[in-house]
C-alpha cells in the first residue's frame, strides 16, 4: 500500500476535480445520532454522494458488535448507487471529527478490495474553511459497476486481538478515561482489553482536526514500544480505523479489531482490565 496514497488535502483535491471527476467522491458524514443526511443536503464536495455509515459500511449491530464488517452484497450495491466504477480511484471525506468515520470508509473499502482510496484530510470543514465551492441537495452519480472482493486489509478477532494484547501490540484508541474503566457512556462494561496500551485518536490529529505529519506518528507510536505488526479496537470498530490509518502512515502493518470493544465484552469468560 502506498502510504503517500492514503491522505489528499484540500488544495489537491480542489486542483483533481476541477480538471474533471476522475475520482469518485463519496460523503460519509456521521454522529453519535446516526447518518449526517442533513448535513450532506446542506452542502457538499462538488459530485458528492452519500454513504451511509450504519447501512454500507457496517453490518446490523448484535453479537458481532455495534459496527461489524459490512456483507459483500449490501456494500457493493450501496458503492454502486453511489456511482463507483471498478478501477476508479475514491476519495471519502466525513465532518473532520479527528477523521474516525472517514478511516472507516477507507479500510473498508480497502478491506473490500478498492485499490485507491483516500482520505480528504480535515474533512469537509477544511473544504469549507478554504473557500472552495460546495453544492446542496443530492448529487446524482450515474450507475457504478464496481465490484466487491473482501480480505484486503488485516482483521482481528477477539483471540487475535487477545494474543497480540498479551505481546503489547493492540492499541485502544479510546480516550483515557474510557480506558481505565472510569467512564463509559456506550458500553455496558468499563475497561479495556487486558495488555492493551492506550493512543487516544484525539492525540494524532492536530487541531484542526489533520492527521499529524508521518515522522510525529512514527514517534508517538514507537514512544508506546509498539512492534511493526500491530492490531487497533476502540469501542465499535469506527475510531481504531482511523488509528489504524495513522499507524499505516506512520509505516506500521495494522489490523483491526473490528468489533472491538462491544464485540470483547458479549463474551464474560473474557478479562476486562481497568485503570492504566
Amino acid at each position: 500500500m502506498d502510504n503517500q496514497r492514503i491522505l489528499v488535502d484540500v488544495p489537491a483535491l480542489a486542483g483533481e476535480l476541477a480538471r474533471g471527476p476522475a475520482s469518485a467522491v463519496l460523503d460519509v458524514r456521521w454522529t453519535m445520532a446516526g447518518p449526517d443526511r442533513a448535513g450532506y443536503a446542506a452542502g457538499h464536495l462538488p459530485g458528492a454522494a452519500f454513504l451511509d455509515l450504519d447501512a454500507a459500511l457496517a453490518g446490523p449491530p448484535g453479537a458481532g458488535g455495534r459496527h461489524p464488517l459490512p456483507d459483500p452484497g449490501p456494500l457493493q450495491d450501496a458503492l454502486r448507487r453511489a456511482g463507483v466504477r471498478a478501477g476508479q480511484p475514491v476519495v471519502v471525506y466525513d465532518g473532520g471529527a479527528q477523521l474516525g468515520v472517514a478511516a472507516r470508509a477507507w479500510w473498508v473499502l480497502r478491506w473490500a478490495g478498492l485499490a485507491d482510496v483516500r482520505v480528504l484530510d480535515g474533512g469537509y470543514p477544511a473544504w469549507v474553511a478554504a473557500g472552495e465551492p460546495v453544492e446542496t441537495g443530492e448529487s446524482e452519480p450515474g450507475p457504478g459497476d464496481v465490484e466487491v472482493h473482501p480480505g484486503f486489509m488485516r482483521v482481528l478477532d477477539a483471540a487475535g486481538a487477545a494474543a497480540l494484547a498479551a505481546d503489547g501490540a493492540l492499541v485502544d484508541a479510546r480516550q483515557a478515561e474510557r480506558f481505565r474503566g472510569e467512564k463509559e457512556p456506550i458500553d455496558p462494561v468499563a475497561g479495556h482489553i487486558p495488555g492493551a496500551v492506550n493512543q487516544p485518536v484525539s492525540e494524532t490529529v492536530d487541531t484542526d482536526g489533520r492527521l499529524l505529519p508521518a515522522d510525529e506518528l512514527r514517534t508517538r507510536f514507537e514512544a508506546l514500544g509498539l512492534p511493526e505488526q500491530v492490531g487497533a479496537y476502540c469501542g465499535s470498530g469506527i475510531m481504531a480505523a482511523q488509528t489504524v490509518l495513522a499507524l499505516t502512515v506512520a509505516g506500521y502493518d495494522p489490523a483491526l479489531y473490528v468489533g472491538s470493544w462491544s464485540h470483547w465484552i458479549t463474551d464474560r469468560n473474557r478479562q476486562v482490565a481497568t485503570g492504566d
